[in-house]
């Protein structure tokens, strides 16, 4: 029996990443498949830390796979540093410069002189959904009614669901369970019928909780691994 762990919305907490792994890892000798929904960066203080990590891949690939998924903070950063958004900086950016190097407040214009382009790549390259035959794995949503093929990327990188909505996807003969992040939810994870959402605010509350999926049975998860560190405020406090 083989499992896919589900980790959402990083959101620069390198800290919660590197538990988050070797929990899974010492859980689950065999291997398995780690799915990663996005939104890696900007909030918290590790942000490239993150990112240089998932683009290393698993320390054992021949056991571990990694699907790496882009978010909308991915799209916001890449747009951020090209200079084609003006509140990147604001909207959590400032805190991933600081982690490439760069002074407490400078701003987008400065950001190509400490991210590398390869990172901006790498994000840039990233597919928006993920099926294993059984669920869908996206970051935020996915257009109910429109093909797999057909759907609208910002959608699935940006849309938010109704609150209590029990949507999954089903057309073109796919009865899929949705697993997303994106909508923050500090006592999630939300299971639902349909669709599992795991952003927990993970980078402000600290508690950030890992979808278990059994690979041999659709639906949501057979379990949860929760890793607790310190909230926002306590690193604060902490400085």
């Amino acid at each position: 029996m083989t499992k896919t762990y589900v980790i959402a919305d990083l959101h620069g907490r390198y800290d919660l990443l590197k538990a988050a792994i070797a929990h899974i890892e010492r859980s689950r000798h065999s291997g398995g498949t780690i799915v990663f929904t996005g939104d890696y960066v900007d909030r918290g203080p590790q942000s490239r830390q993150i990112i240089e990590t998932l683009m290393a891949g698993p320390s054992d690939p021949m056991r571990w796979t990694w699907v790496c998924l882009r978010g909308n903070h991915e799209e916001i950063m890449i747009a951020g540093c090209m200079g084609a958004l003006s509140w990147w900086i604001p909207n959590g950016g400032g805190a991933t410069l600081v982690s490439y190097g760069a002074k407490q407040g400078e701003d987008a214009k400065d950001a190509l002189a400490f991210v590398p382009q390869e990172h901006l790549r790498w994000m840039h390259s990233l597919p928006v959904i993920h099926t294993d035959g059984k669920r869908l794995f996206v970051h935020a949503g996915v257009q109910g009614g429109v093909s797999l093929d057909e759907q609208d990327e910002q959608s699935n990188t940006w849309m938010l669901y109704l609150d209590g909505a029990e949507d999954g996807y089903a057309f073109g003969g796919h009865d899929l369970h949705v697993v997303h992040g994106h909508h923050q939810h500090q006592d999630g994870p939300i299971l639902l019928r349909g669709r599992s959402n795991f952003d927990t605010c993970a980078w402000y509350t600290g508690r950030l909780v890992v979808g278990v999926f059994d690979d041999d049975v659709a639906g949501g998860p057979v379990g949860t691994i929760e890793i607790n560190g310190p909230s926002a405020h306590e690193m604060k406090e902490a400085a």
